[in-house]
């Protein structure tokens, strides 16, 4: 068999809400190297967002972080792609003005101010895990590095200010509240295809695993694509092969499936 390149999401494979990897995912990725394939995460999450050593002490090979924006190699930074900081502003400004409340995703900081997410469950849980990595936008303001941002969209006018947003950036809905923006042209699977490009590997001979909107980019990417049980049926509809769910030990079962380990 052909060595593969593998490509993890995150949040719903790699480790579910509460950060709880299964022993078996990690056999799995152990068990990967031994046999000679490489494993990258491949998430929608910034560089600066990616920082738990229970995540990192994995040993992946890469990582692709902010849907394609950023990549890693080894520990070296091998492709980066900023936004630029009067465009960023402009995109602050536009999404206030229609009641949205941004998160800055950077190469190092995550951007919000405090008083917009005060009481908000997921607000809260950023400031547990990031602690001094979060900034607030207004205090730094234009010296940013950013490659990609969210927004909550909670009681705000979502459809005006989605017409204006989607000129520049793939819209991902994660459900009513929350929406990603992601540059044009930049997306999971562009990484999976920079990734080939700059290591020389077939696209054929890659495998993404994933479980929610932002991975279908590299589902249509990969030469395979896996999905995990416990994904929304239209995210199951677009991989070619259901695992089981996190809980259930899903990453080792494909793994096994497909004489990967």
């Amino acid at each position: 068999m052909n060595k593969k390149a593998l490509f993890f999401d995150i949040d719903g494979t790699l480790w579910d809400y509460n950060r709880y990897i299964p022993a078996s995912t990690r056999e799995a990725i152990d068990l990967l190297h031994r046999n000679g394939h490489s494993v990258f995460i491949n998430s929608g999450r910034s560089k600066g967002h990616i920082t738990a050593p229970e995540l990192l002490d994995m040993g992946f090979d890469g990582i692709i972080s902010g849907c394609g924006t950023t990549i890693e190699y080894q520990g070296e930074l091998i492709f980066l792609r900023l936004m630029d900081n009067d465009f960023t502003a402009q995109c602050i400004e536009t999404v206030r003005h229609y009641g949205f409340k941004p998160i800055l995703e950077g190469i190092e900081f995550l951007y919000m101010d405090p008083e917009e997410f005060e009481g908000d469950p997921y607000g809260e849980k950023l400031r547990r895990e990031m602690g001094e990595r979060i900034i607030p936008i207004r205090s730094s303001w234009k010296e940013w590095q950013v490659v990609k941002f969210s927004c909550d969209t909670e009681n705000a006018d979502r459809e005006a200010c989605f017409n204006i947003l989607s000129r520049d950036f793939d819209l991902l809905i994660h459900d009513e509240k929350v929406v990603e923006c992601v540059p044009l042209g930049f997306s999971k699977g562009t990484g999976i295809e920079k990734v080939c490009e700059l290591l020389d590997l077939d696209i054929q001979d890659t495998i993404a695993i994933g479980d929610s909107i932002n991975d279908l980019g590299m589902f249509r990417t990969a030469g395979l694509s896996i999905v995990l049980g416990q994904a929304p049926e239209k995210i199951k509809k677009e991989a070619d092969y259901v695992t089981a769910s996190l809980w259930e030990d899903g990453i080792y079962n494909a793994c096994r499936h497909f004489e990967l380990i």
